[in-house]
C-alpha cells in the first residue's frame, strides 16, 4: 500500500509534530511506502491530494488553521473540510483529516504534541484502519 501524506508547513513546529506523529505510527504499522509532500498552506492540500489520486492507495492531510481577528479561518476549514470529503467520495480513497482549527497557536500544540494525543498518530490510525478492512 502506498501512502502520501500532504503537509502545511505554514505552522512548521505543529506540522512537524503531526508529521512524526503519522510517520512513527504508520512504520510500527509495517507501512513503508510512505511519500511526503510539503505545501505552503492547508488550503494548497486538496490540490495536491487531487493531482496525486491516481498514484497512492491513501492519503493523510496534516497541517493547521488558527483562528485570527477575521472571518479568513471559517473560509479555509470550510473550503479545505468540503474538499477533502469531495476528493474521498469521489475517488473512493481514504483521506485521513489532520488538519487542526484551533482558536490559538496552545490550543494547537497541544493536539500536536508527540507525548500527548497527538492528531497525527489518530489520523494514521484511522487510515490503517480503513486499509486493513479492504
Amino acid at each position: 500500500m502506498k501512502i502520501c501524506i500532504v503537509v502545511s508547513d505554514y505552522y512548521k513546529e505543529i506540522s512537524n509534530n503531526l508529521l512524526e506523529g503519522s510517520i512513527n505510527e504508520l512504520r510500527k504499522n509495517k507501512y513503508k511506502k510512505l511519500k511526503i509532500k510539503f505545501v505552503s498552506g492547508a488550503f494548497e492540500i486538496p490540490n495536491v491530494i487531487s493531482k496525486n489520486i491516481k498514484k497512492f492507495d491513501a492519503f493523510i492531510a496534516l497541517g493547521c488553521i488558527i483562528k485570527g481577528e477575521t472571518d479568513h479561518y471559517y473560509f479555509i476549514s470550510n473550503a479545505v473540510s468540503t474538499g477533502l470529503m469531495n476528493l474521498s467520495i469521489q475517488s473512493k480513497k481514504p483521506i485521513g483529516f489532520g488538519i487542526l482549527t484551533c482558536s490559538n497557536l496552545k490550543q494547537a500544540k497541544s493536539r500536536a504534541s508527540i507525548f500527548k494525543k497527538n492528531k497525527g498518530k489518530e489520523v494514521a490510525l484511522g487510515i490503517i484502519s480503513i486499509l486493513k478492512s479492504k
